[in-house]
């Protein structure tokens, strides 16, 4: 007797990516259901992606993982990034290569699928993501709806509507959403295998972290050097931090437009550059001294987006593998006399660093608190450290790096063969940037 043959099935696309050109890339729907709008990006990390997903940089952005294993390690409580989880600070969705499998790995208190699900993220996988890469490549990030219904029913043009008509990053201030609502102390140090993460309970010296979007990692490594840590909202002025006695104070990461952001932040930092209280930026942070400074930012083709990076330290003549998270940067040909540029990608040439010649005041583009990503620029908190004890007539911390000149770097001036170049050799060496 004949078997009969089971019918042809085809199973319906639970999930679409809707960009604003009109493209639609079906899927598999995973995470939390729903719908989500933002910018369309890639990030070439290989690990770290709940520091990824969780970090206040992403806020208003779609993460592409160019890795196609994510979820595999699971999740966990610890590499949270987001200062207050309840908030959920970070990327509004996320596209990847493969299916979420289940966890394998010592540190994992849950399956990543439904860690997804309690923070609201929206998902889809089985999308061809070396293609999606290529793509944001050739056009550069894009608006996009990220849409996951179980039952694979969409409205397509609505979609395709939505994605066009929002307004994209460009002239928003997102730091005002995702900054802390009032002051708090930070006690939180680093991370340690087999142990957790520590307590400072004897600092030495006081910094005031300004929240634009701060990471939890940033701020454990700061306590970690002996600091007792305020972090303050955005919109907190100079007066009220100086009233704090800081001995350094520290401007964090966070997303959006740095012109945006600007407006309130700009006059409170040139009110504390009136000081000689040291003062550290990153990523965002960094942007806004820049401004402040009287530079300017401009929005990148593609951005930066991983934990693979190189970027030149020109203080030291070193190069380190950093990790980068940012849409905008700070052109460096408009820094002024003065400015001096400590850092550039080697990617493109696009400014890394900067410092006042002469003045504890440094800022850096990439991210070295290395979450995640490799920690080769972990130097730059205790180069931090070391300007407050130089201030309070301390003594200096070890430090690894040293400058060109071979002395200890607790100081920022730039050795004469290599401090800021003309604006021709800046061009000469921006000519090896790749193409978009």
């Amino acid at each position: 007797m004949a078997t009969k043959t089971a019918p042809w099935t085809t199973s319906r696309p639970t999930a679409l990516i809707v960009l604003a050109d009109g493209t639609v890339i079906e899927g598999k729907g995973m995470g939390a259901g729903g719908e989500a709008i933002g910018e369309l990006c890639f990030n070439t990390a290989l690990t770290g992606y709940q520091e990824v997903l969780t970090d206040p940089s992403y806020a208003g952005q779609i993460v592409t993982f160019t890795f196609p294993h994510i979820g595999n390690v699971g999740a966990n409580d610890e590499d949270i990034e987001d200062l207050n989880p309840a908030t959920r600070a970070g990327a509004v969705g996320a596209v990847l290569r493969a299916d979420i499998t289940n966890p394998s790995n010592y540190r994992s208190s849950g399956h990543l699928d439904a860690w997804l699900k309690r923070r609201g993220l929206v998902v889809i996988s089985g999308v061809d993501t070396r293609a999606l890469t290529a793509l944001l490549r050739e056009k550069g990030a894009a608006n996009a709806v990220i849409a996951h219904n179980p039952d694979g029913t969409f409205d397509i043009e609505a979609l395709r509507a939505k994605a066009r008509e929002w307004s994209g990053l460009v002239g928003l201030d997102l730091a005002k959403e995702v900054t802390s609502g009032q002051s708090q102390g930070w006690t939180e140090t680093p991370w340690v295998w087999d142990e957790g993460f520590g307590a400072q309970e004897a600092p030495t010296h006081h910094i005031v972290a300004v929240d634009y979007g701060a990471k939890r990692n940033i701020l454990r490594l700061l306590a970690g050097l002996g600091a007792k840590v305020t972090v303050v909202p955005a919109r907190t002025s100079a007066a009220d931090i100086l009233a704090m006695q800081p001995d350094g104070v520290f401007l964090s990461n966070g997303p959006g437009d740095p012109a945006a952001t600007a407006e309130y932040a700009v006059p409170m930092i040139r009110e504390l550059l009136e000081t000689e209280i040291p003062v550290f930026g990153i990523c965002l942070g960094h942007q806004m001294l820049a401004l402040a400074l009287g530079a300017k930012t401009v929005k990148m083709h593609q951005g930066h987006h991983g934990a693979n990076h190189p970027v030149k330290d020109f203080t030291t003549g070193k190069v380190e593998i950093v990790s980068m998270n940012h849409g905008f940067a700070v052109d460096g040909d408009t820094l002024p006399e003065g400015v001096e540029e400590t850092h550039v990608s080697l990617f493109d040439g696009s400014n890394c660093g900067l410092t006042i010649a002469g003045r504890p005041v440094f800022s850096v583009q990439h991210h070295p608190e290395a979450s995640p990503g490799p920690q080769d620029s972990h130097y730059l908190f205790r180069r931090f450290a070391n300007l407050i004890r130089e201030r309070r007539g301390e003594p200096l911390s070890p430090n690894k790096q040293r400058a060109a000149s071979g002395r200890p770097l607790h100081f920022l001036r730039l050795p004469a063969s290599v401090r800021k170049r003309d604006a021709a050799s800046r061009s000469a060496r921006r000519s090896c940037r790749t193409l978009p």
